[in-house]
């Protein structure tokens, strides 16, 4: 059987140390919101995380990667700032910024800027991924959230995320606050269903391999990057791959596109519970899913699980004219 790789992330980014404060409710309430669309969501608490400082030593100016390896970023935050579609980002304003602990992990992120600005690399969600921004604060000035926004902007921006939108509210010290606003609920509502609306009006389209391989990944990724606005790609195979394969993340650089923090998704929901608008099989020998109402197409691509880079460099190119040919048909 074939599986769904669970194709959309909505990730929360906690930034306050008080529990059950203000900063984690109008988050909570914010994502509970998202799931009721049918959309996986993940929060991540960065005040109870491993996020070391960063030692401005410039390693990630001329490597691409953090000298730091010893904590969550590497592991966790970084991997999952890929996957994500949608960042949701939320705290209370500290001094006219966040929590010291969410800017440890914003700047953190200065390797995905000097891989995007430095190396000129772009992730395959950059075209369609969010950022969006919560805030909350005790007093009522009336620059009370400029400095947030801009921190807040800058960040997106490092990890290749539009900068969507926030709810802000001024004159909130406690989660009660918040809760005595009577509209709070209805705004939440229209807010998510405006910021999710484009992503989840796509064609689903599934890529399907004998494994999570070396074309799904290409072909995931180029879809995203090109045409990421009109379909919602998924990947699926009967096996999950641990790791996207090391010459794909190098053939893809080649063309200015950067899979080096993705890790290819565990198996999920069958193909069937997907209910995709399109199939798109990577060779004639792989069976097709017989699903009523859903196109279907064979690339007929050889598998190149064990072959040389200059023939994934080939596969890369075939890939993308393959996808330009169906993002124009389509």
């Amino acid at each position: 059987m074939y599986y769904w790789m669970v194709p959309m992330l909505v990730l929360g980014l906690q930034g306050s140390p008080k529990k059950a404060g203000s900063s984690d409710y109008l988050l909570k309430t914010f994502l509970a919101e998202v799931e009721k669309m049918g959309v996986e969501v993940q929060i991540l608490d960065t005040t109870r995380m491993n996020i070391k400082p960063c030692i401005g030593c410039g390693h990630c100016e001329k490597k691409g990667f953090c000298i730091i390896g010893n904590d969550d970023m590497a592991g966790t935050i970084y991997p999952l700032l890929r996957k994500a579609q949608v960042v949701v980002a939320s705290s209370p304003v500290f001094f006219y910024s966040v929590t010291s602990q969410l800017k440890a992990l914003i700047d953190r992120t200065q390797t995905l800027w000097s891989r995007k600005y430095r190396f000129r690399l772009s992730d395959p969600l950059s075209t369609t991924r969010k950022g969006f921004f919560l805030s909350m604060g005790g007093s009522r000035g009336k620059k009370l959230f400029d400095g947030v926004h801009l921190v807040a902007s800058y960040f997106f921006d490092a990890i290749d995320a539009n900068f969507s939108g926030s709810m802000t509210y001024p004159g909130i010290e406690t989660a009660a606050d918040l809760k005595k606003r009577p509209d709070l609920n209805i705004e939440i509502s229209r807010t998510v269903h405006a910021l999710m609306s484009s992503l989840l009006e796509r064609k689903r389209i599934i890529f399907l391999g004998k494994h999570d391989d070396i074309r799904t990944q290409m072909a995931d990724a180029l879809t995203q990057y090109h045409a990421g606005s009109r379909f919602h790609v998924v990947t699926a195979g009967k096996e999950s791959a641990q790791a996207t394969h090391p010459g794909v993340v190098e053939a893809m650089a080649e063309i200015g596109i950067d899979m080096a923090f993705h890790q290819p998704p565990s198996r999920s929901k069958t193909i069937q519970e997907c209910r995709p608008d399109i199939i798109v099989t990577m060779s004639n020998d792989i069976d097709i899913p017989v699903i009523p109402d859903v196109m279907t197409s064979v690339w007929n691509l050889p598998d190149p699980q064990h072959a040389p880079f200059d023939l994934i460099v080939q596969l890369r190119e075939q890939i993308h004219e393959n996808v330009t040919s169906m993002a124009t048909d389509t």
